[in-house]
């Protein structure tokens, strides 16, 4: 049964990044789902922000190795790799 419940887990997370906007209380609502059920988010963590939580939004820094984007609620730069 706990595949059954991780299935229905992800199809929720799924769900919720396939809208175009969201709000932090659902982004928490999501990362304490996939922590209980052990889901790793991959490409939705560059979705919001990690300080925040909020629908990351900002100025966009591009390196070699890095994109950088500054949040533009809490000025947070959030470094992703390429």
């Amino acid at each position: 049964m706990k595949s059954q419940s991780n299935i229905n887990a992800k199809q929720e997370i799924a769900k919720l990044f396939s809208k175009k906007r969201f709000s932090k209380e659902k982004i928490i609502k999501i990362k304490k789902l996939a922590m209980s059920h052990k889901i790793k988010l991959g490409k939705y963590r560059t979705l919001f922000c990690k300080s925040c939580n909020s629908q990351l939004k900002g100025k966009i820094g591009i390196t070699k190795t890095h994109k950088t984007i500054e949040c533009k609620y809490c000025n947070f730069k959030n470094k992703l790799k390429i």
